[in-house]
């Protein structure tokens, strides 16, 4: 088994070899203790499984409100309305 094959066997059967049958974990295990491309694909894998498996982030209470009036203060919505054409030099 070589690096490439390893790799299409992981984003196939998943990082756990455990669950591969043994005729492909048998040699996948050989390629892990001589490559360290293939350890680093494993390692690779197992994280983003990790990170997918995380809790979602969740913004604060309140915080989509504040960057609304943040803007709405930032572009002068509290200025006297504009005529179509006007700019704000005229």
């Amino acid at each position: 088994m070589d690096v490439t094959e390893f790799e299409e066997l992981i984003n196939r059967l998943g990082e756990d070899l455990s669950l591969w049958p043994d005729d492909r974990r048998l040699p996948a295990q050989e390629l892990l203790a001589r490559s360290s491309a293939a350890q680093a694909l494993l390692d690779e894998a197992r994280a983003l499984r990790d990170a997918l498996a995380a809790p979602a982030v969740r913004a604060p209470t309140g915080l989509a409100d504040r960057i609304v009036a943040a803007a709405a203060k930032m572009r002068g919505d509290a200025a006297e309305p504009r005529t179509e054409g006007e700019t704000a030099g005229s």
